[in-house]
């Protein structure tokens, strides 16, 4: 279908997103010159000219590139028998994808719901901490789990809550990596708790914590009776080069929330899994969280071909191998740019930051590499950091067109 069949050109779009969607959106799109998107395979995605443009965007989604053939194969073949289920009778996809899910889970997650988002997984783990008696949520200053009214709540930054009080009571914020902090949280109030963290701090800035701190989390976590909910919504199922963040110290949450790579590109999807003990709740009561479209046949079926792919084609093996490649690769490209102008560059996998000594600086380099049809992510609690989160289905071709277009954005960037 041509951008004429889908409601028409660039102008027409426009004017639809702003008088129909979002006036500030349509006006970023407007100043920034931004193309139409049109269709996708792999690394490109191509705008309504045919041009490619190079993706290590995309909010950590695709690991998986676009269009991963067997996934849309399997959404295809589900769309043409049965795309949604009947909430009657057994549907066989949510049982797959959940047993799956739960093989490649840390140890003790065997059960596993399915949801549309990432900020719903979050809903439904602070609501099971809530039903097994944690009437606090202790989060990290910096940390995203979404913008709906219960993830927004545990969110660490104050432009998105300001103005929607009031907010979920009994949230509380100590800073991320400080594991005395954290204690002294814990211990300051014997009204039981979760812990709502992420092991790497992809929207806080690509913050990662110091060694032993996830392991230290886990062991006050068990000393203080509180449930250790891990948000590894964007870390999770091989972005970081390992299946989970939490891999990294052996670390085993009590509930674990998951998505982005889950859909493998294709389909919405997301998940919470949890101990037999916390899900215990709704074994007991199968209707105390519901969702229309959750688990549905073809959400289900991505996020099962996902997994088999994962695994296959050792995509977690391969991201830690590229990642380790990319990091000084990265850091060499930008060095044109000076102290001055970028301040670190930092990361694990395939999750890379670079830290920018102004929000002004971290804008215009976006905007080069968009000149540049590299595609690249802006960071939410960190406005001075541009994320990659590039496939890891990157070829050696793709690596170069990347590299040199960080290093004439950085050149550009020198002596501003």
């Amino acid at each position: 279908m041509s951008p004429a069949d889908s409601g028409g050109g660039r102008k027409a779009v426009l004017d639809h997103l702003r008088d129909h969607v979002n006036r500030g959106h349509a006006r970023i799109a407007s100043l920034l010159g931004l193309p139409l998107e049109v269709r996708s395979a792999g690394a490109l995605v191509y705008d309504e000219g045919d041009t490619p443009h190079l993706d290590c965007g995309g909010y950590g989604v695709f690991l998986l590139g676009h269009r991963h053939p067997d996934v849309v194969d399997a959404v295809a073949g589900q769309l043409g028998r049965h795309p949604l289920s009947t909430r009657a009778l057994l549907d066989p996809h949510v049982a797959t994808a959940a047993q799956l899910l739960s093989s490649v889970a840390p140890a003790n997650l065997p059960y596993a719901f399915f949801v549309n988002s990432g900020a719903e997984s979050v809903e439904l783990a602070i609501k099971l901490a809530r039903a097994n008696g944690c009437r606090r949520v202790i989060a990290a200053e910096r940390g995203f789990h979404g913008k709906t009214l219960g993830a927004l709540s545990a969110t660490g930054n104050d432009r998105y809550r300001t103005g929607l009080e009031p907010l979920l009571p009994g949230v509380e914020f100590v800073p991320f990596g400080d594991a005395d902090a954290l204690k002294a949280a814990l211990g300051g109030d014997t009204t039981r708790a979760c812990v709502l963290l992420e092991p790497v701090q992809a929207e806080g800035g690509v913050r990662m914590p110091p060694q032993g701190y996830l392991r230290e989390v886990r062991e006050l976590c068990t000393e203080f009776r509180a449930l250790l909910v891990m948000d590894e919504i964007q870390s999770g199922l091989g972005r970081l080069g390992s299946w989970w963040g939490c891999d990294e110290e052996g670390v085993c949450p009590d509930v674990l929330t998951t998505g982005k790579v889950l859909s493998g590109g294709v389909v919405p999807v997301a998940a919470t899994l949890a101990s037999a003990e916390v899900y215990e709740v709704l074994n007991q009561d199968p209707l105390l969280h519901s969702s229309t479209y959750g688990g549905n046949p073809l959400a289900t079926v991505a996020a099962a071909t996902t997994i088999r792919v994962l695994q296959r084609d050792r995509i977690v093996e391969r991201a830690a191998e590229l990642g380790s490649r990319l990091l000084p690769q990265v850091t060499d490209a930008l060095a044109a740019a000076g102290p001055d102008v970028i301040r670190e560059v930092r990361g694990r996998g395939l999750l890379l930051g670079i830290e920018f000594a102004s929000e002004a600086l971290a804008g215009l380099f976006l905007t080069h590499m968009f000149r540049e049809r590299v595609l690249t992510s802006y960071t939410l609690n960190a406005s001075r950091v541009i994320r990659l989160t590039p496939p890891a289905i990157l070829e050696s071709d793709h690596i170069d067109w990347l590299l040199g277009s960080l290093e004439r954005s950085a050149a550009a960037l020198a002596g501003v």
